[in-house]
């Protein structure tokens, strides 16, 4: 599945969880409204939320947070302590605090793309997650977080992968017609020709070899791209890479 594809499948599916819960919650609140308000919410306590909704979040591979009117940490996955976004019982992340203030405040749903440091690298890594914020009936904020970080990762490597090879196509196809004209030219002398042809079948093979590496591409989008990794001989890979200009070079009379 292309990247871009699979990360709107995820927003997509959210978007619909996000539908569900509200609706939980509406009804929720509807019958809230009939009887006496709780004095207090505890903190990370089941007992705040709409019924129902704890199973939901449970389900989730997002990592879901649950505010309540005094942005306190009502609910919150194990993904979300694990990427840091809850810590001392609040959420950590401002933007994203600001962000359920404001759906608080006027009930609109919102979403936003963040990068956030990774703690604990020290390598300055960043996180690139998407975050979703909806309305929990009359009191809570729902807060929805996907981690794109590796879907990034994939679509940076596949962007990569098909700029160098557009590149690398480039030589073989230029090989393969200054030896078509060096067959022309040599019509009347069969060991040129011959030798020009063993020349094009072999820029024809590395030709043949790039549109597969295209191919392979899908394969980056695994879980594990490199399972199948071998080692290789630096020295076979740079003699590849010289005889592969040798052909452009000398039309160019370049030794």
């Amino acid at each position: 599945m292309d990247v871009n594809a699979a990360v709107a499948a995820a927003a997509a599916i959210a978007g619909l969880l996000t539908g569900v819960i509200a609706m939980l919650a509406f009804r929720w609140s509807e019958r809230d409204l009939k009887r006496p308000t709780r004095t207090s919410l505890r903190p990370d306590s089941n007992a705040a939320l709409p019924p129902g909704v704890d199973t939901v979040l449970s389900v989730l591979s997002s990592s879901a947070v649950v505010l309540d009117e005094s942005d306190g940490v009502v609910k919150a996955s194990s993904a979300a302590y694990a990427l840091g976004l809850v810590r001392g019982g609040r959420l950590a992340v401002e933007p994203m605090l600001n962000m359920a203030r404001d759906t608080r405040r006027d009930g609109e749903i919102r979403q936003v793309e963040l990068d956030l440091p990774r703690r604990g690298t020290g390598r300055g890594d960043t996180l690139a997650v998407s975050a979703r914020v909806a309305p929990l009936g009359s009191r809570l904020v729902l807060l929805l977080v996907e981690d794109l970080t590796e879907a990034r990762r994939i679509e940076a490597v596949r962007r990569d992968f098909v700029a160098n090879v557009s590149h690398e196509l480039k030589t073989p196809t230029g090989a393969l017609s200054l030896l078509s004209e060096a067959v022309m030219d040599a019509s009347d002398d069969p060991e040129a020709v011959e030798r020009f042809a063993g020349r094009m079948q072999i820029e024809a093979t590395r030709l043949t070899n790039l549109v597969q590496e295209l191919i392979d591409l899908s394969r980056v989008q695994n879980d594990d791209p490199l399972e199948d990794a071998e080692p290789v001989k630096v020295e076979t890979l740079v003699a590849e890479a010289i005889d592969r200009c040798r052909q452009q070079a000398g039309s160019k009379q370049i030794t």
